[in-house]
């Protein structure tokens, strides 16, 4: 099992990109908590990644983009609600929900037409993204187990599954990130996490949770 400490060693996330490049799985700190990674334009590999997991097709995972710029790319037209979120929170703890744009080659699960998008406030994965453009990320644990918040966590679950497992100390935040969904208004939120609900309402329209 190879663990590279990513704050030490100049050539981890070099090599974190080369195994990204062979199509294989690694293991990033982020803001929040760790994650397990795959090029996102890997079909193979992001196949990978939801086996690691133990989740099917149905959930997939969202993308890490290390710009702004690539948000826009991959998002068929972001809603004008979309910007204003990225502007607030971006890097950080949002991840949005919008339209995918329809010419991508990527094939990440039963998205129906959407994607999840989010930049991490974390210097280790933004560096690797520059490296390697945007990655399919899940929170590295099996399904239904906690997330982890250390390396050592992260590779007791995923263990030979992962190639690379870069360690950042203990991650960011410890609380995933919130994610909410900009396909169609009333917008709204589909996992509350880091990011309070009262922040986003303060900035877009949400629909009221009480309604039924």
């Amino acid at each position: 099992m190879d663990i590279r400490d990513c704050t030490s060693d100049s050539g981890a996330l070099d090599a974190a990109s080369v195994a990204i490049s062979n199509g294989r799985l690694i293991v990033l700190p982020t803001d929040t908590v760790y994650g397990i990674g795959a090029d996102a334009f890997n079909p193979a590999a992001v196949a990978n990644l939801l086996a690691a997991k133990g989740r099917g097709r149905q959930m997939p995972p969202p993308v890490l983009v290390g710009t702004k710029e690539t948000a826009e790319a991959l998002a068929d037209a972001l809603p004008d609600a979309a910007r204003t979120l990225i502007d607030r929170f971006w890097p950080g703890a949002l991840t949005i929900i919008v339209t995918a744009q329809p010419s991508l080659a990527w094939d990440l699960g039963e998205t129906a037409g959407t994607v999840a998008l989010r930049m991490p406030d974390s210097e280790p994965a933004l560096d690797l993204l520059q490296r390697t453009g945007p990655l399919a990320v899940s929170s590295a644990n099996k399904t239904g187990q906690p997330a982890a918040l250390t390396v050592e966590e992260a590779s007791a679950m995923l263990g030979e599954a992962v190639s690379l497992y870069l360690d950042g100390g203990q991650a960011g935040g410890g609380v995933a990130s919130t994610i909410v969904d900009l396909t169609s208004a009333p917008y709204r939120i589909v996992r509350q996490g880091a990011v309070p609900r009262e922040e986003i309402a303060a900035l877009i329209e949400l629909e009221d949770p009480d309604q039924p």
